[in-house]
């Protein structure tokens, strides 16, 4: 029976294996991705729009993002690893295929070709350096905020800073099922600051140069 039950998990494992790796080599269609935004658009393909839920903070920039950060990001919503309904409820929709070709489209929407890459950020002052320096945020997001060391990490620079507040909170939130985000990397750097803290280094982080936009539909315009 055990040496059965061995060969069941085994086999389990090789699956899990074997469906993962598939997962991982989907490979996106940037111009499938533009067929497929509908449920996009409504927020992030319109200049300041704003959500309600936590509470009122503006949708981020996501055009310009890394592919593997969105893919990484709508995964994490399908699984519940982060707890936003309306993410998770569309997250849960898209299929591996899907994901990667939304990942595709939103990587190169609004991308110019030839742009170099972002400067050293210009240092924080006061209070904001003593924060940055704390939660060492350059030694995953780049000098730049914009080069982060994993192409799964977000680029942060000019992001939306009452955004960038929003999600540092919801790190530290790990009880609630409807807000939080299971990152333990995240969770471990967030709890180390206070609500008023993470407000001024989103703040900084949101006044940097930056990568990302918002790009509007032509349906908007």
């Amino acid at each position: 029976m055990n040496k059965l039950f061995s060969t069941v998990a085994a086999a389990l494992v090789a699956c899990v294996t074997l469906v993962s790796a598939h997962a991982q080599e989907v490979a996106g269609d940037a111009k499938a991705g533009a067929k497929k935004n509908a449920m996009c658009i409504g927020c992030h393909g319109i200049v300041g729009y704003q959500a309600s839920f936590p509470e009122i903070h503006k949708v981020p920039k996501i055009s310009g993002q890394s592919a593997k950060y969105i893919a990484s990001s709508l995964n994490a919503y399908k699984k519940g690893e982060r707890k936003h309904p309306t993410m998770r409820g569309i997250a849960a929709s898209l299929t591996d295929q899907d994901i990667a070709d939304l990942s595709a489209y939103y990587a190169a929407s609004g991308v110019v070709e030839g742009t170099s890459a972002l400067a050293a950020a210009p240092a924080a002052a006061g209070h904001a350096a003593e924060l940055v320096a704390k939660g060492n945020c350059t030694s995953c997001h780049g000098a730049s905020f914009s080069a982060p060391i994993d192409p799964s990490y977000p680029r942060i620079a000019g992001q939306h800073d009452d955004y960038l507040f929003v999600a540092l909170k919801s790190y530290k939130n790990d009880s609630s099922a409807q807000v939080g985000r299971a990152n333990a990397i995240m969770a471990g750097v967030a709890k180390q600051f206070s609500n008023a803290e993470l407000k001024e280094l989103a703040a900084y982080v949101g006044s940097l140069p930056s990568d990302l936009k918002t790009v509007p539909e032509s349906r908007f315009r």
